[in-house]
């Protein structure tokens, strides 16, 4: 198993998730949106010494902490690594102009160490996280599919919520692109999967085929 916080940061209260390996102590961090200082607070101290900040998309409310948990963990002698998916790096690298959009200022975004590709295994100590490319929120959305036993957790990000949908009208957003990648990525999973958003509550893939307004 692995040991699971989550956060609701930020104005927007993205749900931002902390991920230990307990046999490593490799830490990830799933969508660090904003209160940088209340998320290193949670991660605490691990006997790896090493960071992965994963992201599902790069709108400011999931990578606003990015930069300051990077740079405050460096600083103490862990390895950091920034995972995104390519189809969203102009939205990242527009980050400041984002924050100034909805007025919030932003730093510059930081460079990212790793390319996320569409069914990847993302391995972070012994736990091994499938990348699941989810485009219609934003281009380079992604999902994160965790399986431990019989279990499977899903990090859907702003794709899918409970007996809801991510919105399409921000930068890249795509409606029936969008609805596609639910469909025939998501809805192809197991019923039982618990969906993790990137806001509000969990819900499970079952559920929203059979209730999500959306998509029924």
């Amino acid at each position: 198993m692995m040991h699971h916080q989550r956060l609701s940061v930020g104005p927007l209260q993205c749900n931002c998730q902390i991920l230990t390996c307990p046999s490593t102590g490799q830490v990830a961090v799933v969508d660090p949106g904003d209160e940088w200082e209340r998320i290193q607070q949670a991660i605490g101290t691990a006997t790896a010494n090493t960071l992965w900040l994963i992201h599902t998309h790069a709108h400011f409310d999931h990578v606003g902490a990015t930069r300051p948990l990077a740079e405050y963990f460096e600083a103490q002698g862990w390895t950091v690594r920034l995972a995104l998916h390519p189809g969203d790096l102009k939205i990242y690298e527009n980050l400041k102009m984002q924050g100034t959009m909805f007025g919030m200022p932003m730093d510059d975004p930081r460079a990212i160490d790793h390319w996320l590709q569409d069914e990847e295994e993302l391995q972070i100590g012994e736990l091994k996280f499938q990348v699941i490319h989810t485009p219609g929120h934003s281009p380079g959305g992604v999902c994160y599919r965790w399986e431990h036993a019989s279990q499977q957790t899903l990090f859907s990000g702003d794709t899918l919520f409970d007996h809801s949908v991510g919105r399409s009208d921000l930068w890249g957003g795509d409606g029936a692109v969008l609805s596609k990648s639910i469909r025939n990525r998501l809805f192809t999973l197991d019923d039982d999967t618990r969906v993790i958003p990137g806001h509000g509550p969990d819900t499970r893939i079952g559920i929203e085929k059979r209730e999500n307004p959306f998509l029924v």
